[in-house]
């Protein structure tokens, strides 16, 4: 390919041209097509006569005049690239008209910016002839312009012929290097490699050496994939730096924790300012926060990034969250959109979130949603098991049927498939220890809800719920000593797992509106201004969170800041209180433990409470130690305290 430029094979790729108007486009793309042996066209030909007239008037297009001849250009990008490859001029000032144009893999596609000093341009434009652009439009053009930081920047103060010397170099140079780096091959970092290699996004792959534990695995992967020729793998940190284009996009899919901070550590040696640094694994947010700062003292752009979807998202199309440095973002963007799931809309499921550890807090506030959500599908299944008795096909087909409708779930579905799994004709759950693991996010999230003041009843209970799991000796014990009563269902059948349906449905929306309103708060604290809305697109799908109630979420906060004072919810939730008031009465007294469930109802309940019992609260606080209260008949900065024991 590029290192065939001059042995009279043509190169096989698309070459844009870039740069304001009078920069040398036309002049340079045709002698850099020639060289090439490609095709040239000028983008200037495929204006419409109107857009023609308009600008020979002095008139700058706006972007809507572009929309059309972006997308036109795009889709003949596509041709060209399929016919061998292509050099074509075309100013594309914006990022947005780039995005557009980039419509064919990344690996064939290369961008090259012609740059200068404007009073030579404007010579430039004095001097020509029989072109439509009116001078008067190069400070308009200077104004949009938009400096990419990658592809190949030229300065037009050379010959032409030396300029496109230059660029063939480049291109010859570029061949060699990869354009995205990962670190860390473990199940996610493997899988988010090949989902970008798919892509035909021109990687390099790095993992440490461990004599016995970690060797060669990126030349095990690649060897495990021959036909994915865009890959490089090294087990040589420097060498792997090396191996990447400037400014360097890397990213890391490490433990988190102080492997990160050692991980940093090393890098930075090998780092330029404006090298983009991407942090893909579950950190703590506040040592985001950190990193983002301390890296950016350096120049360097840092970008947390929450992922989810686990081994199969990563492979076939992830949740991602980035959060940090918006310019480090811009970056990375298109690799980011390239490999996320798309949405019911097409639209990628990856925004970007909001500044520092936006984006490693949302996914801690995602995961602690998803415990909740795990925790009260565990509590449903219990009392389908153990109080109605329920064989596992029976609960299989019970979960089968919510999914046809508005609890339809990618948790409730992997849920289904788990209880119809069989080893050696047995139930393999039945086989599977009653201890639930945690990473941390969970506890984190809690901590933050603590911190920040907001009620978090059932989705600290999930957190609470798994740490309990995890005592399994002491619940042994405490079994035989108590020898706990359970008393048999004894009613409807069809009617308890309606009322089951109703209360699963009703808990759902209030774990979601629980961990909405930390983000809610948390964004208003700090200043992020995080869109809930958008949050709730990027969830649609990839994630582990997905359902229906997701799609609906993202309509809903356009409209309504807080879920449950929207109409839609407040009906769907005064319809199902019966339905969820009895599955917690009645499983509780049963013996069933509904850790979410009770929790969620009591939190319910407490929401639409307007006279609470908090003031006897205050006033105990007051009595033993003066620390005051307001009344209902004073002003809101009016404050007492009374001697109680007088």
């Amino acid at each position: 390919m590029l290192h065939n430029f001059h042995s009279g094979k043509k190169a096989q790729m698309i070459c844009i041209v870039m740069g304001v108007s009078g920069s040398g486009k036309t002049t340079i793309g045709q002698l850099l097509a020639r060289s090439l042996r490609l095709p040239f066209y000028d983008a200037d030909d495929y204006h419409s006569p109107s857009h023609i007239t308009k600008m020979q008037q002095g008139h700058a297009l706006s972007d809507l005049d572009r929309k059309g001849w972006l997308e036109k250009l795009s889709a003949n990008i596509q041709e060209w690239e399929k016919q061998g490859g292509a050099v074509l001029a075309c100013s594309a000032l914006k990022e947005t008209y780039r995005i557009t144009l980039q419509s064919i893999p990344l690996a064939k596609l290369r961008w090259i910016f012609l740059e200068g000093d404007k009073s030579l341009i404007q010579l430039r434009l004095k001097a020509r002839s029989g072109h439509f652009m009116h001078p008067g439009l190069l400070h308009s053009q200077l104004e949009e312009l938009e400096r990419p930081s990658y592809g190949i920047h030229v300065n037009i103060s050379l010959t032409p012929t030396e300029l496109v010397h230059q660029i063939l170099m480049e291109l010859k140079t570029m061949n060699t290097l990869s354009e995205f780096g990962l670190m860390g091959l473990g199940v996610m970092g493997k899988s988010l490699a090949l989902n970008l290699a798919e892509k035909g996004v021109r990687l390099s792959l790095y993992n440490r050496h461990a004599p016995g534990l970690e060797e060669n695995v990126a030349k095990t992967i690649m060897d495990e994939h021959p036909d994915l020729a865009h890959m490089q793998g090294f087990d040589d940190l420097t060498r792997f730096i090396s191996s990447l284009e400037r400014p360097r996009k890397i990213l890391m899919m490490i433990t988190a924790g102080p492997v990160v901070d050692m991980q940093i550590e090393a890098l930075l040696p090998l780092l330029d300012a404006e090298d983009v640094l991407i942090d893909g694994g579950n950190s703590f947010y506040k040592d985001t926060i950190r990193r983002t700062r301390m890296l950016a003292e350096r120049g360097i752009e840092f970008v947390g990034t929450g992922i989810s979807g686990g081994e199969e998202g990563a492979r076939t199309g992830p949740s991602l969250m980035p959060g940090g440095s918006r310019k480090g973002h811009e970056l990375i963007k298109q690799y980011l959109e390239l490999i996320a799931a798309k949405d019911k809309r097409g639209l990628p499921c990856t925004t970007y979130v909001g500044p520092e550890g936006a984006g490693h807090f949302i996914k801690m506030v995602h995961n602690s949603i998803e415990y909740a959500e795990m925790q009260l599908i565990s509590e449903c299944y219990q009392l389908m098991c153990e109080y109605l008795k329920l064989d596992p096909e029976m609960i299989a087909d019970s979960f089968q049927e919510w999914q046809l409708g508005p609890l339809n779930s990618y948790l409730l579905g992997i849920t289904t498939d788990i209880m119809r799994f069989k080893e050696n004709e047995e139930l393999l759950l039945d086989k599977i220890l009653d201890q639930a693991e945690q990473k941390g996010t969970g506890g984190w999230s809690v901590n933050a809800a603590l911190e920040y003041g907001v009620p978090y009843g059932p989705l600290a209970e999930a957190v609470m719920a798994r740490a309990l799991s995890s005592r399994k000796e002491m619940r042994i014990k405490a079994s035989m000593i108590y020898q706990p009563q359970t008393f048999p269902f004894q009613g409807d059948q069809k009617e308890f797992l309606n009322h089951l349906k109703q209360a699963y449905q009703a808990c759902r929306i209030l774990n979601h509106h629980i961990g909405f309103s930390l983000m809610r708060e948390v964004s208003d604290r700090e200043g992020w201004e995080l869109n809930l809305s958008e949050i709730a697109r990027i969830w649609t799908q990839g994630c582990i969170i997905r359902s229906e109630l997701m799609e609906d979420l993202v309509e809903i906060y356009q409209q309504d800041k807080d879920l449950l004072l929207s109409p839609a919810i407040v009906e769907n939730l005064k319809s199902e209180q019966q339905g969820f008031a009895t599955i917690v009465t009645e499983g509780l007294k049963a013996g069933m433990a509904l850790p979410v469930l009770s929790a969620a109802l009591n939190y319910y309940h407490a929401f639409q409470t307007e006279d609470s019992a908090a003031n006897l609260i205050q006033a105990q606080r007051d009595y033993f130690g003066s620390h005051t209260y307001r009344r209902v008949d004073g002003g809101e900065n009016d404050y007492f305290h009374t001697e109680w024991e007088g």
